[in-house]
């Protein structure tokens, strides 16, 4: 598919109680061009966000109990029917709208999948424990060895998401994707994107957050090498 060839663009957005930014972000997500439609899956949130993503212009599905991000994402793909897929945060509110340059070397015919690099955070996370683990783990089950492998902004063609077959729950998402799609030998590209989001501190919730991030992706490796051993 060249850039001249007419083309549709889904944005799938999972999002769990981001009334913040969801409507923001559903916004500049449909300036982006081929973008058609922006599904929304609101994982069973207590505040607003179904309602407001929906006033934004977004298609929204309502979950009953929460599913978790993989959940929340496989629900969404029974929606995917245009020629390449955006993956995108609820919480990038304006900077949505960077998804575009994970588009572009799709369209060229440069990578079957892209993944965003985000600028350096504004303030200290955690110690790098969660993102070590996911490179050495794509490394080992793949050979490719990723510099930003907990991004969820991420560009897919029909055939990456095909050959993924769907997504790993929970944070293993991202994990598991990469894998799939590297170990088939499609190309992979990381893209700088100016994309911001909210961040995680040195605090409990922050470590509390990246403690089940880590057992999460600690799970999808253990799977994914019995899995393919």
């Amino acid at each position: 598919m060249s850039c001249q060839d007419r083309y549709q663009v889904l944005v799938l957005v999972p999002a769990h109680n981001e009334e913040k930014k969801i409507a923001a972000t559903v916004k500049s997500a449909l300036t982006i061009p081929g973008v058609t439609r922006v599904v929304v899956v609101d994982d069973a949130s207590t505040d607003r966000t179904a309602e407001l993503a929906e006033a934004a212009g977004a298609e929204v599905i309502r979950l009953s109990r929460n599913l978790g991000k993989g959940g929340a994402l496989n629900r969404g793909l029974k929606e995917f029917r245009e020629d390449l897929l955006l993956l995108l945060d609820g919480d990038l509110g304006e900077t949505a709208a960077e998804g575009v340059k994970l588009l572009t070397p799709l369209l060229e015919g440069r990578a079957e999948m892209t993944i965003a690099r985000f600028p350096r955070a504004s303030k200290k996370g955690g110690f790098g424990l969660v993102k070590g683990l996911a490179r050495w783990g794509i490394q080992r089950l793949s050979g490719y060895l990723p510099q930003a492998p907990l991004s969820g902004q991420r560009g897919l063609t029909r055939k990456a998401m095909e050959t993924a077959g769907g997504f790993a729950e929970g944070y293993g998402v991202e994990v598991a994707l990469t894998v799939a799609v590297a170990r088939a030998g499609l190309p992979i590209l990381e893209v700088e994107c100016a994309m911001t989001h909210d961040e995680t501190g040195r605090d409990l919730a922050g470590f509390w957050h990246r403690g089940r991030q880590f057992y999460h992706v600690a799970r999808t490796l253990c799977y994914l090498h019995r899995r393919y051993r």
